[in-house]
């Protein structure tokens, strides 16, 4: 498996939208924070310091994720999503691999998440990863969020 993580381009923008929307309308819905990254990418995560990038493999985009800037030295690790058919190959640890590599890299601090405890699997990857569940604000960002966890980097 020749899998490539390339960065954000203007041209990539409608598979960040079309993986993370099959991914919600999947396992949840659409809520109208997802709505607003992912339908203005550029302008609500790039513009205002934050990272996309994609899993390439045989010129086909499988998957992203994204580094969402809260502050100078925290990042949430959000819309992270592998194109269904090359689910199971491990793309997503790639990607949570190539995440935490770049937050270490530019010398942030934190790495947050949020998630739901009905997705077993993400979870364990992310304590595999060294991910800590920490108290959940009552007013997350997403209502289907029901767990937060933190890196310390």
């Amino acid at each position: 498996m020749s899998l490539k993580i390339i960065p954000y381009r203007p041209g990539l923008a409608k598979y960040f939208r079309d993986l993370n929307l099959s991914w919600l309308e999947n396992y949840f819905y659409v809520e109208p924070k997802d709505a607003e990254l992912l339908e203005n990418c550029q302008s609500s995560i790039i513009d205002k310091g934050g990272y996309i990038f994609f899993a390439e493999m045989k010129s086909e985009i499988v998957g992203c994720f994204s580094l969402i800037k809260l502050n100078e030295q925290t990042f949430e690790l959000g819309k992270m999503a592998v194109d269904p058919g090359y689910q199971g190959m491990k793309i997503g640890q790639e990607l949570m691999e190539y995440a935490i590599y770049f937050a270490k890299r530019n010398k942030w601090r934190t790495l947050l998440l949020y998630s739901n405890t009905k997705l077993e699997p993400a979870i364990y990857i992310y304590k595999k990863y060294g991910f800590e569940v920490i108290d959940l604000e009552k007013n997350t960002p997403y209502k289907r969020s029901n767990i937060k966890m933190q890196l310390i980097l």
